[in-house]
């Protein structure tokens, strides 16, 4: 099959060339950043339209709102090349009703539109066991699914709505910060106190606290590893998404709002292409101790 992939950076990059090595071909759009293995991997042409045109599936790997909606309607972009059954997949985390939108906007072009958000950071892409919540088209899932199945483990085609990939995601998000948080807390808390964190932390995955994030973020706070998997200011964007979508709901969430606020702290300090781990700054920050400089 022939696929367009527009979004190579951390995540998109290994994506695309798990694809590739599925035996696919990757048409990809000119950039200064494309790396020699993409070079080498795919067919580098001018724009996003002319990925389009000569591709049967696009998808978007793309950091906001705002990058989604250029990549697929500015100048030269996809939606300009598209032919009619074309599928458009966008795997970057927005939020559902902007998603709605831009799928009505793809749709009346006869083509059909997937939302399908990932979860798992780069050791998942580039394991291709990333974590894939799909909306849109019974169909178009079953088409697109041998693709996903290059590129993840858990895939689950949330609903046949488009939007309802990205509400997905964005509740994952919420549960992912807000542990990130409470693994910050606990670790500063008892280092603090004068228990050893990495003892603490071991402890604690043979208990009922255990969880995937205690057993990798905790070990990149201790050890202040913070080389983005994904970035505090992308995972900022993700639960600004949630608190919006809350107000048009009339719900409140008043953890993912400190959530959200502890993530503001490490961007004011210019902690924003950290690691999102590196929220233990912001709660070390509060304390006036660090773990690291301890040990």
């Amino acid at each position: 099959m022939k696929i367009g992939f527009v979004g190579l950076g951390i995540m998109g990059r290994p994506m695309a060339l798990n694809l590739k090595n599925g035996g696919h071909d990757l048409i990809v759009p000119e950039r200064a950043s494309l790396t020699p293995e993409i070079r080498a991997a795919a067919s580098v042409v001018a724009d996003a339209k002319t990925v389009a045109s000569q591709s049967q599936v696009v998808i978007l790997m793309v950091p906001d709102t705002p990058d989604v909606e250029a990549a697929l309607f500015g100048a030269n972009g996809v939606a300009a090349g598209l032919k009619a059954g074309t599928l458009v997949i966008d795997m970057s985390s927005i939020g559902p009703v902007p998603t709605k939108d831009y799928a009505a906007r793809i749709n009346a072009l006869g083509c059909d539109y997937l939302d399908a958000p990932v979860s798992g950071g780069e050791v998942g892409a580039k394991a291709a066991s990333l974590t894939i919540m799909v909306g849109g088209p019974d169909a178009a899932f079953a088409r697109a699914k041998p693709l996903f199945d290059l590129m993840g483990k858990n895939i689950t085609h949330i609903g046949s709505e488009n939007g309802t990939g990205q509400t997905c995601k964005v509740a994952n998000q919420i549960i992912v910060a807000l542990t990130i948080q409470a693994v910050a807390e606990a670790l500063v808390f008892a280092s603090k106190a004068g228990a050893d964190p990495a003892k603490v932390r071991s402890a604690l995955m043979g208990g009922f606290a255990s969880s995937r994030i205690l057993e990798l973020h905790a070990e990149r706070m201790l050890n202040g590893t913070f080389n983005p998997g994904f970035r505090i200011r992308l995972h900022q964007k993700d639960l600004n998404l949630a608190l919006s979508a809350a107000k048009d709901l009339n719900l409140s969430l008043p953890n993912t709002a400190v959530a959200q606020q502890m993530m503001a702290s490490c961007m004011a300090h210019g902690h924003g292409d950290l690691d999102h781990s590196a929220l233990v700054l912001a709660i070390e920050g509060m304390a006036g101790y660090s773990m690291r400089e301890k040990s």
